[in-house]
């Protein structure tokens, strides 16, 4: 039956102002699309039509299952196919910075039914995100890291995390290393219950598994053992406890009358801008400032034990650098 243009025309507005009408023209014409490139296919290279597979994409106002052309060897992808795989590629990345930013998967999916007309269950939201955790965790374990790293801050920071139905605070373990080139470069991120030295070990090993040879000096907080876990991974590696955590812990131990007296001090101990300093000046200086406070705070005692050295090994490092690498701030 020939039809002309005029009729045509009106056929297609007919259809399209009936139900669905929008999107059944959609799919007829990408499914004549694909018909059409899978015949060029195969007349270039002698292949031979092969039925169809069906696919769900997301489109306008919804989802819309089409039939995709196949060849007899299985050579043939229909070009107007990657082009919408593109657009699913947006639909995942849209989903997964809006879970990112603190909504949930089921307010994901509502947000979703909104745009698109269509319902998404959690699991399909989950499903959605699923390569963009791949991608994160294909970065998590990248190898080829730097040999040598002159400083590498190491610290927990504790995130409200989603597990099943249940909300709390668990440590994330962030190493963030300074190259030669004196850029910074997130080494590694890695999600405990806890913070423990033991889970910090892990981490340094899977550091060397990964390329890394040598650190130069680590920055980390006061954690019980940490120290020993530091030595046994990278022995050559010289100790700075962040004097920021060493602060707020001795600040934490004292009557709100004396916390502006003892900061003050504390700043006159640790202060990186004296010059001729050493170690062992900043250790005399802590000793005298520990036996102070003392006679009021017999818990003080603890701070005169041969770990806290450890708070002042920035001092063997000029000036100009030592606020970079006397606290983990920086994480």
């Amino acid at each position: 039956m020939d039809f002309t243009q005029e009729q045509i025309s009106e056929l297609l507005l007919t259809i399209a102002n009936g139900k669905d009408g929008y999107r059944m023209l959609m799919q007829q014409s990408l499914e004549a699309i694909m018909r059409a490139e899978r015949k060029e296919f195969n007349e270039v290279h002698s292949d031979y039509g092969n039925g169809y597979r069906f696919s769900k994409i997301c489109v306008h106002n919804g989802k819309m299952e089409l039939m995709i052309p196949r060849s007899r060897h299985h050579n043939f992808y229909p070009l107007i196919l990657a082009l919408i795989k593109d657009q699913n590629k947006e639909s995942e990345a849209l989903a997964f910075e809006l879970y990112k930013s603190g909504l949930t998967t089921e307010q994901v999916g509502k947000l979703f039914s909104k745009l698109y007309d269509h319902h998404y269950s959690k699991s399909a939201i989950s499903q959605m995100m699923k390569s963009a955790r791949q991608d994160v965790f294909s970065w998590l374990e990248r190898k080829g890291l730097d040999e040598i790293y002159p400083v590498v801050f190491i610290d927990a920071t504790f995130w409200p995390t989603r597990r099943e139905n249940e909300v709390s605070n668990e440590a994330y373990y962030t190493i963030l290393g300074v190259k030669q080139d004196t850029t910074r470069e997130v080494l590694s991120l890695v999600n405990h219950p806890t913070e423990g030295a033991s889970n910090w070990e892990d981490a340094l090993i899977q550091l060397k598994q990964r390329g890394v040879k040598r650190i130069e000096l680590v920055v980390v907080d006061g954690l019980n053992g940490i120290e020993d876990v530091i030595n046994r991974v990278f022995p050559e590696a010289k100790i700075q406890l962040c004097t920021v955590h060493l602060t707020r812990n001795i600040v934490s131990k004292v009557k709100p009358v004396d916390k502006l007296q003892v900061v003050k001090d504390l700043k006159e101990v640790l202060d990186p801008e004296l010059p001729d300093d050493n170690p062992s000046k900043g250790i005399i200086r802590f000793n005298e400032f520990t036996r102070k406070w003392q006679s009021k705070y017999p818990s003080f005692k603890q701070y005169l034990r041969p770990k806290y050295a450890l708070y002042f090994t920035y001092l063997n490092y000029e000036k100009e650098i030592r606020r970079m690498i006397y606290t983990t701030n920086w994480i």
